[in-house]
């Protein structure tokens, strides 16, 4: 008969507490903790905020903004419309009335107090793939002439992007990388 050792008794005594739980630990089980965090630091800082205190100055929000479309995505939106262009896939409103709204359902506009005029009804898609955005694409008539204008600029500049060779050096990328 192998007696154990007092090595292979200590080794097993300080494994064993590892796998002990405790009246408490089961008392717990299922309920949620909430451990107690220290306090996280901030080190992000407020990038551009003027309460109108530098109108005026060349410093404030509207003297580096202005009327500039880019500020908002409604903005963006109404620009891009201007131009026939879509924006994150939605039709323009002169696409989205021809289409009418999904399955002829009606629709209305209200009034809303802070928020103003807002219509209340089915998305204009044609389809319930449009409306969740498995058939939505930006790609329209203003789109591809789009595409068009910039492929023939893309032929004929004489100087690339940041003063590189432009259509000679397409020539030279093409074969290689497609």
């Amino acid at each position: 008969m192998v007696k154990p050792s007092v090595l292979a008794c200590a080794i097993l005594a300080s494994g064993a507490s590892a796998y002990s739980v405790s009246r408490s630990q089961i008392r717990s089980l299922g309920q949620k903790s909430v451990g107690v965090c220290s306090g996280r630091t901030h080190s992000a800082s407020m990038k551009m905020e003027d309460f109108g205190f530098l109108k005026g100055s060349g410093l404030g929000f509207e003297d580096l903004w202005g009327d500039n479309e880019a500020i908002s995505e409604v903005g963006l939106e109404n620009r891009l419309n201007q131009d026939g262009l879509r924006f994150k896939m939605n039709r323009t409103p002169e696409e989205a009335a021809e289409v009418g709204p999904l399955l002829g359902l009606p629709g209305f506009t209200v009034n809303l107090p802070l928020i103003g005029e807002t219509y209340l009804g089915p998305p204009k898609v044609a389809s319930i793939w449009e409306a969740l955005g498995f058939t939505a694409t930006s790609n329209n008539e203003a789109r591809q002439a789009e595409k068009r204008k910039a492929i023939e600029k893309a032929r004929t500049a004489k100087a690339g992007v940041r003063g590189n060779e432009g259509f000679e050096g397409r020539k030279k990328w093409l074969p290689k990388y497609g």
